[in-house]
């Protein structure tokens, strides 16, 4: 909500105790109380930032010409949300690092998702067919995807992840939001609820870590995902 709302630096600054407090984990051992209070403090700051930055923004009036959301469009945003954290816990629960990586990856992400916006505006002036800007479409969507999984196979590596899950659930994530950025919702939250149950379901029947179910379902959620995003975003409309 913060990030949403414009108050990185009040998020960056709520999130100082806890990270001092898991970088000091490499030397010291704070002990129980430190480690349960550390967290609690950025929670309870994070919730008091978030309940302020959102009644400041409900009392401003609206721009002209424009509407709050209602509870029925923001459905979607919330339900991808818990099955995106669903999926990075099933990841992380084997291999802590990956959330890592996962987390320091979405500064780029966010970056090629701009950079996919300006690609397709410029191929949708430069395109005299609606075949050519398809097949220009695809290209511009497998060319931002492969920028945005390609550091992540070493950083892979380099903390002892699964690499093909740590792809495949990037990219699951990376396609959904794409969509998400051009309004289309409830797509990536269908396909990525899909896929959490059934990942989770491994879990919960006492599935033995290593376990195919994830890497299965994340790679079922990007073949879709990816036939969603050649359909939706292979519209001129689409980025109009």
């Amino acid at each position: 909500m913060l990030l949403v709302l414009g108050r990185e630096r009040l998020l960056l600054a709520i999130l100082v105790p806890v990270t001092v407090g898991g970088v000091s984990l490499l030397w010291w051992e704070p002990g129980n109380v430190l480690r349960a209070a550390l967290p609690l403090l950025s929670l309870l700051g994070a919730v008091a930032a978030a309940g302020w930055a959102l009644r400041a923004t409900r009392s401003a009036p609206a721009a002209p010409g424009t509407s709050r959301p209602g509870l029925w469009p923001s459905l979607p945003y919330g339900l991808f949300g818990l099955a995106a954290g669903s999926l990075v816990f099933l990841a992380g629960r084997d291999h802590p690092w990956a959330v890592i990586v996962l987390t320091l990856s979405m500064g780029p992400a966010e970056w090629l998702l701009y950079r996919y916006r300006g690609l397709s505006v410029a191929a949708l002036r430069s395109t005299r067919t609606l075949g050519g800007f398809r097949a220009r479409s695809a290209a511009i969507l497998a060319g931002c995807l492969l920028l945005y999984l390609g550091p992540l196979t070493p950083a892979a590596l380099l903390v002892d992840a699964e690499t093909a899950t740590l792809l495949l659930l990037a990219a699951t994530l990376w396609i959904s939001l794409l969509l998400q950025a051009f309004g289309t919702a409830w797509p990536p939250a269908a396909v990525c609820l899909t896929a959490a149950a059934f990942s989770g379901a491994g879990m919960l029947t006492g599935a033995p870590p290593g376990t195919a179910a994830l890497p299965l379902s994340c790679g079922a959620a990007v073949l879709c995902l990816t036939a969603v995003s050649l359909r939706q975003l292979g519209r001129p409309a689409a980025h109009g």
